[in-house]
């Protein structure tokens, strides 16, 4: 039987990145604040995290916030920081039980003491995890993260992709390289990428759904790998001509 290109290009496990989007609007609808939407966020995580490795996903990153977000309402960014130190707490251990490594990437300068060292602690103890890796972006922008990368590239000689995705990856705050990113879903109808991931996107399949962040379930996310498998991935290849 024929390989699809598919089946001749995919990786064993799948890089799904996630902008969450809609949780204000979820909770506008109901006639609750913005940070309810939010906290109604936090559990559609947690349901995603538990569905993601039975799908065969095996690295997960989701857009928690982005470099851009420090200009919402005040109260607003404390609560979404509260959320995360609160996320970090009750989380690690059950994602070290789980085999669940998870790392934060973006910017830490801005973030509180505290939540650096949540930060920190929890991506010691989940260190040697190996069933699903996921990466939360808080204070994230790629274009901020490619120019720091930029910066360290040696003036004598253009690096290699392989070498500026170890400088992208250290601007990160990340010991290696991630793999370049396979599906991207972004929730609540809105289609862009909102300086998310934009080096490791470069053939990443795509998938809106008008499903809002806070009803987002493992339904949702086996919809979005199936439209995923669906798909064609050639990265630039052509089909080879099937002899007579």
């Amino acid at each position: 039987m024929e390989q699809s290109s598919l089946q001749k290009y995919e990786k064993p496990g799948i890089h799904t990145a996630i902008i969450m989007d809609g949780n204000g609007r979820w909770a506008t609808r109901r006639g609750l604040p913005r940070t309810a939407g939010h906290r109604a966020g936090a559990d559609a995580v947690r349901r995603t995290v538990e569905a993601a490795p039975e799908l065969g996903i095996t690295t997960l990153s989701l857009f928690a916030f982005s470099a851009d977000n420090w200009q919402r309402p005040p109260h607003e960014v404390s609560e979404l920081m509260k959320l995360l130190r609160t996320y970090l707490s009750r989380e690690t251990r059950n994602c070290v039980t789980n085999g669940i490594r998870l790392s934060v990437i973006g910017r830490r300068d801005r973030l509180a003491r505290s939540l650096r060292m949540g930060i920190e602690t929890a991506e010691a103890l989940t260190a040697r995890c190996d069933r699903l890796h996921l990466r939360i972006a808080v204070d994230y922008s790629a274009r901020e993260a490619i120019l720091a990368a930029a910066a360290g590239v040696s003036p004598h000689s253009a690096p290699t992709r392989e070498e500026f995705a170890r400088l992208l990856g250290a601007a990160n705050h990340e010991r290696e390289p991630s793999p370049e990113v396979d599906l991207l879903i972004r929730t609540s109808g809105e289609q862009r990428l909102s300086d998310f991931l934009l080096w490791e996107c470069a053939y990443a399949e795509l998938v809106f759904t008008k499903t809002l962040w806070p009803d987002f379930g493992r339904s949702d996310l086996e919809a979005a790998i199936s439209e995923f498998r669906s798909r064609d991935r050639r990265f630039g290849r052509i089909e080879e001509a099937v002899a007579g």
